[in-house]
């Protein structure tokens, strides 16, 4: 009931700017494209649990964004900070997230797809959609900084709101918990002023789970289609895959692929990948036998 009161709500208030209903097309125009998008990670942190450090350097994070979107990339998806759910990652000031993006945002976004910023943080956020970020990627959800919703709001933008915790337990009900999470952060999006065209959830594969629980998540994602809203599934080299064949991060290519191709067949909209080029393959694939039957 939370769940439908909070998405019915959402659509109460009009974005708090004039500007905001053409930035807020951008999703639109996504989701009009009537197949899963595959959105590319670009992490230009050190400490990134799956590259860290292979892309901080400028020159190093442009290739690789230009070889995301050579590779069919439907969105780039750049992070100055690492998030990696397993521990380890060092916090990392709003000036340190922004000299780190500095060189490299505005370049990126000249490549001329949409370009959301993964980040928890409403300054930052706030910086790189004036510097032409489309979309903002929060991983507490509007539920960590309480200023990100207004900011989301201010500037019209689209927002993924993932779920998250702090540290996993195997004792709840995962389906249940990110059901009520997600309903808390419709609240606090429909309070600032965000509507729901604006809106992705993301289940947040891995982060504050089990792995049994993360496999839950996709396997269960229908759950969620209640909210009436786009999904996005970000199974990509996550530590699950090694709990059912020991492999290392860049060893997952076979069980993100698995997982993705589950999720899109189970509602997803957006799929959330390092390795772009095989993922729109198997994506595209898996659409023609569909078409084939």
């Amino acid at each position: 009931m939370a769940a439908r009161t909070a998405a019915a709500n959402i659509t109460r208030r009009a974005p708090a700017i004039a500007g905001g209903a053409a930035a807020g097309n951008v999703l639109t125009r996504l989701v009009a494209k009537g197949r899963p998008l595959v959105m590319g990670v670009l992490n230009v942190t050190p400490d990134s649990f799956s590259d860290g450090g292979r892309f901080l350097e400028p020159t190093a994070a442009l290739m690789q964004a230009r070889r995301l979107v050579d590779e069919g990339a439907d969105i780039i998806d750049v992070g100055a900070e690492s998030t990696r759910p397993y521990g380890g990652a060092v916090p990392v000031s709003v000036d340190e997230e922004r000299n780190r993006l500095a060189a490299v945002l505005p370049a990126i976004v000249a490549l001329g797809i949409p370009v959301s910023i993964d980040t928890m943080k409403a300054q930052l956020a706030a910086w790189a959609l004036e510097t032409g970020a489309a979309i903002v990627n929060d991983v507490w959800g509007l539920q960590r900084d309480p200023d990100m919703a207004g900011v989301v709001a201010d500037h019209g933008a689209p927002v993924i709101i993932m779920h998250n915790r702090d540290t996993a337990d195997p004792a709840i009900d995962i389906i249940a918990a990110v059901t009520d999470f997600f309903s808390r952060s419709l609240e606090i999006a429909w309070q600032a002023g965000i509507t729901r065209e604006q809106i992705v959830l993301d289940p947040g594969i891995g982060f504050g789970k089990t792995p049994e629980q993360s496999l839950a998540c996709i396997a269960r994602l229908d759950a969620w289609r209640g909210f009436n809203l786009p999904l996005l599934v970000g199974a990509s080299r996550k530590r699950f895959i090694s709990s059912i064949m020991r492999a290392e991060p860049s060893e997952r290519l076979g069980g993100s692929l698995a997982a993705h191709l589950i999720a899109a067949e189970n509602g997803a909209a957006i799929i959330r990948a390092h390795d772009v080029g095989p993922t729109v393959q198997a994506l595209a694939v898996a659409a023609a036998i569909r078409r084939a039957q």
